[in-house]
């Protein structure tokens, strides 16, 4: 392309025009729609993406100081021409090359954005947190203008690039004139939004979300000769608490953060003597949709002495505390510190144990003074501090102590050390069964006999679960057990009401385990063994595991990520008390080679399958079977009524 400019209008004869990535016209759609409860906010988002700019420029020029060149004094500008009805945002930040403003600007180019697009739902309170924790908040300058033009020169390059649209699914970039580097925003008003027009307005708005940035922001435009700087333009972070609302807490929060909610839990400490640092840290108070994207990166920034290092050092908090927003500013690391250098540095190692300590005290703090406020926080990132107890075996003991799951009991969740209270007398071990849905767990075949002697099983429905499960074995000397794997020994514990009740008199052993011996000959190789089940009350069979094998639920979760070729054969356990069985067991003294009964046992293998949420292997057969059941039955009945 020529790039040959213009001076007439500083374009070329030469344009692009493209269209938006389809996940972007539809981010407009919803903001052109009043997404945002409050227009105002297009104001915030321009002036957070200037400061990051400026951020970003101060970093890159601590290696290459010719960056700067003569403008080493970095500002935010926002403009105001009422004949023209525009409102113009400018900074002397990193700026954006050609390919900086198709990317930033007319594409989401990141992972997770098909995941990003099939989350928004069209209800405005749940997208405009997506919207915001994606990073794309600048649409929402088409709010309140009805064309937008980008001009921007990128730090240490010659040319300068305009960006053109009026959101409309198309935009426009070409060459432009811009004699330092930097980027300018020009947005052309609606009718209907003169309000941005007065002084006093915008005054107010940067006032209320922007004070916090560490950059003078500058009105233009008042009538007034001088130019003022209308924030306090301090690094929130180095103010006295004292001295901070909680009001600006949280817009710094949302500034720093992406996203539009409350803070859950906000951290401001100062360390001081042999490591000196700041930390402000806030826990969100909702899940970001991207929270396991394998592409996540932390969300700490590291500042040096109030110069912004990077956004993305993957040693100063460990991934299980990847939900953790804010800054950190060391006092004790060298300025020209790298990105490279960063790692394994024994000043960054400290800070990160710091850091562990000080939030796991305040969650610490907060299980014990807030059931139901911790239970909220549990249910968002309850799932990511598992994967602590399963990698980081230092902060293990602490991170179990703050489990909380679901169980038989009720709705609430429960800590281990609350299960522990209220174990049945004579129950020796921590029972517990992990699956894909809370739903099918509470329903499963395997936990009826603890649940009708009144024993309380937990729920595990995380993918973790398998995992930190099996390294951590016991909680306060007792062992945790999982309901699906070897046989259960219930008869220590005391008959709970339901079991009380009359029932219909078992078969006989002798019938019992002639049926077992059928099966045993009918399955073969299909199963490891068949045995009588102390664990059902109602169902007929279900499957287990052997003891010490796998668990069901972890070998088909790496049989479904490719790390296991195939399932081990299970146990089948039938029920002695159940009138199917105690029927099939009678069929089986009497007439142990009644080809109905080598169909019943494929038909028991088939049904104990579908329960555990696994697909038969022989789907026909299955069906053939039940046809063949039906018509049986069916016959049966029409015989009794003639």
């Amino acid at each position: 392309m020529s790039t040959k400019n213009n001076p007439n209008n500083g374009e070329t004869e030469h344009s692009e025009t493209k269209s938006f990535q389809a996940e972007v016209g539809k981010i407009l759609d919803l903001v052109v729609n009043s997404l945002y409860s409050n227009k105002e906010i297009f104001l915030r988002e321009l002036i957070s993406n200037s400061s990051d700019a400026c951020d970003r420029l101060r970093y890159a020029a601590i290696t290459d100081p010719h960056l700067f060149k003569e403008d080493p004094d970095l500002f935010i500008k926002v403009s105001i021409n009422k004949k023209k009805r525009m409102i113009t945002i400018s900074d002397n930040g990193i700026g954006m090359s050609h390919d900086d403003l198709v990317e930033n600007l007319g594409t989401i180019a990141r992972s997770g954005t098909a995941a990003f697009v099939e989350e928004l739902t069209g209800d405005s309170a749940k997208d405009v947190a997506l919207i915001g924790q994606f990073g794309v908040g600048f649409y929402s300058v088409f709010m309140v203008a009805d064309q937008v033009t980008v001009v921007s020169a990128k730090a240490g390059e010659d040319t300068a690039w305009q960006w053109q649209s009026e959101g409309t699914g198309a935009f426009t970039v070409s060459p432009a004139l811009r004699e330092n580097r930097g980027t300018r925003i020009e947005l052309h008003l609606r009718k209907g939004e003169s309000e941005f027009l007065e002084p006093s307005r915008l005054r107010h708005i940067v006032t209320t979300y922007s004070d916090h940035i560490a950059l003078p922001i500058k009105l233009d435009g008042t009538g007034i000769e001088e130019v003022q700087t209308i924030n306090s333009a301090a690094a929130l972070w180095t103010r006295p608490k004292k001295d901070i609302s909680e009001e600006q807490y949280k817009e710094f929060y949302h500034h720093v953060a992406h996203q539009f909610d409350e803070p859950w839990l906000t951290l401001h400490n100062k360390a001081e003597g042999r490591l000196e640092y700041t930390n402000l840290l806030f826990i969100p108070s909702s899940k970001p949709y991207d929270l396991f994207d394998p592409a996540r990166k932390h969300g700490i920034k590291l500042y040096v002495k109030r110069v912004f290092i990077t956004d993305d050092c993957q040693d100063l908090i460990p991934p299980w505390m990847r939900f953790v927003r804010g800054v950190i500013d060391s006092e004790d690391l060298p300025l020209n510190v790298s990105r490279e250098t960063l790692q394994h540095n024994p000043v960054v190692a400290k800070i990160r144990t710091a850091l562990i300590k000080r939030v796991l005290g305040e969650l610490e703090k907060k299980a014990s003074k807030s059931f139901d406020d911790f239970s909220a926080f549990w249910e968002n990132f309850g799932a990511v501090l598992k994967e602590g107890i399963y990698e980081d075996a230092t902060q293990r003991d602490r991170l179990v102590d703050l489990l909380h799951c679901h169980s038989t009991k009720d709705d609430k969740l429960v800590s281990l050390s609350g299960y522990v209270a209220r174990m049945k007398e004579g129950q020796k071990e921590i029972y517990y069964i992990s699956g894909e849905s809370l739903d099918i767990l509470r329903n499963s075949p395997q936990i009826e006999g603890l649940r009708s002697r009144g024993v309380e099983v937990l729920l595990f429905n995380d993918p973790v679960d398998e995992f930190w499960t099996s390294v951590v074995g016991e909680y306060q000397d007792t062992p945790l057990r999982s309901v699906t794997r070897g046989d259960i020994d219930l008869s220590g514990l005391e008959a709970g009401s339901e079991d009380t009740k009359e029932k219909k008199s078992s078969g006989s052993k002798d019938d019992i385990a002639s049926l077992i011996g059928v099966l045993k000959l009918a399955l073969g190789e299909e199963v490891s063994d068949v045995r009588e089940s102390s664990r059902l009350k109602d169902s007929p069979v279900c499957m287990v595991a052997e003891e010490g094998a796998i668990d069901i639920h972890l070998e088909r979760l790496l049989k479904q990520q490719n790390r296991l070729e195939e399932v081990s054969k299970r146990v089948l356990e039938i029920n002695p008390d159940n009138e199917l069985i105690q029927s099939l067991a009678a069929r089986a003294k009497e007439k142990p080679t009644d080809p109905e009964l080598i169909s019943s046992a494929g038909l028991l293998l088939d049904q104990a399958r579908i329960i555990e949420g696994e697909s038969v292997k022989d789907p026909a057969a299955f069906s053939r079977r039940m046809t063949e059941v039906m018509i049986k039955s069916l016959s049966r009945g029409q015989a009794s009524t003639q």
